[in-house]
């Protein structure tokens, strides 16, 4: 414990908590309509499309993330406009962007001349190394989620339970639905140095899902998985600095046994529970 309060005073350090921090705020709002859509499966197929981006970035000599927050809104609405324009079923459009994305991106950093050192850092994450200038981006990414959240609430509560209901009201669900992805993509982008492209699809739905066993109020559930995600992170980011283990990995194994943990107790509750009113109707 006293190793990890000594750590704060590095700047890196601060970084990755704020990071942290951050990255959580982005999860926990958006994660909320993905869990509650079921869309986790489209979030995976931008998050991976997005890898598209880092090859052109490469390529091109500039930081990633220029190249990853463009390519990343363009594959969502391209996402949006084949599955909701064209015949194209959902899935079939999540599994061609998903491996275009992909391709693209090996293609380009192959012809990219030398070696891309931190390659590894956009694939399974490491916080410890996010920049300055990284944190400004993700501080207005967050900035444009809830603002966009805030404005159209209703809009979006009305379309992840009842799209007919929002055209019946006069509003384009097609288009909410494509300002949603575009914002997941944002989150993406968030995401990306925190647990790497592979690991994005557990930092949106888990501590979300977790939050839903709470409440079913969508603002409480925003709430709440932004809170979890963040404490959940940090003793996950603690956990890799105490035992030298790769911080993105070691979050989502956090979350992922805080998950099983919250499902079992929930489980045995409701057994209880069940057994308690047999017993009453006996």
């Amino acid at each position: 414990m006293l190793e990890i309060l000594d750590a704060l005073q590095y700047t890196f350090i601060q970084r990755a908590i704020l990071a942290t921090i951050l990255t959580s705020i982005a999860c926990g709002v958006i994660g909320v309509y993905v869990v509650t859509k079921k869309i986790v499966f489209i979030a995976g197929g931008i998050s991976h499309a997005c890898f598209g981006g880092i090859g052109l970035s490469f390529y091109l000599g500039l930081n990633p993330l220029i190249g990853l927050l463009p390519f990343s809104i363009l594959s969502a609405g391209a996402l949006g406009f084949l599955s909701k324009k064209t015949k194209v079923s959902e899935d079939s459009a999540i599994g061609i962007l998903w491996s275009l994305g992909v391709a693209i991106g090996v293609i380009l950093i192959y012809l990219t001349p030398g070696y891309a050192p931190d390659l590894m850092t956009y694939l399974f994450g490491n916080i410890l190394t996010v920049p300055a200038s990284d944190i400004w981006l993700m501080i207005g990414i967050d900035i444009v989620i809830l603002v966009t959240v805030v404005l159209f609430f209703k809009e979006f509560l009305s379309m992840c339970f009842d799209e007919e209901y929002t055209r019946v009201v006069g509003v384009s669900s097609d288009k909410i639905y494509l300002l949603l992805l575009c914002l997941l993509a944002l989150a993406t982008v968030a995401m990306i140095k925190v647990v790497g492209i592979i690991l994005i699809i557990a930092m949106l739905s888990i501590p979300a899902s977790i939050s839903r066993k709470f409440s079913h109020n969508m603002k409480t559930m925003m709430v709440y998985s932004s809170v979890i995600g963040a404490v959940l992170s940090l003793i996950g980011l603690a956990l890799s600095y105490q035992f030298d283990l790769p911080s993105g990995a070691t979050i989502i194994l956090v979350m992922s046994v805080v998950y099983l943990f919250v499902v079992g107790v929930s489980e045995i509750q409701k057994r209880v529970q069940r057994k308690n009113v047999e017993v009453d109707f006996e």
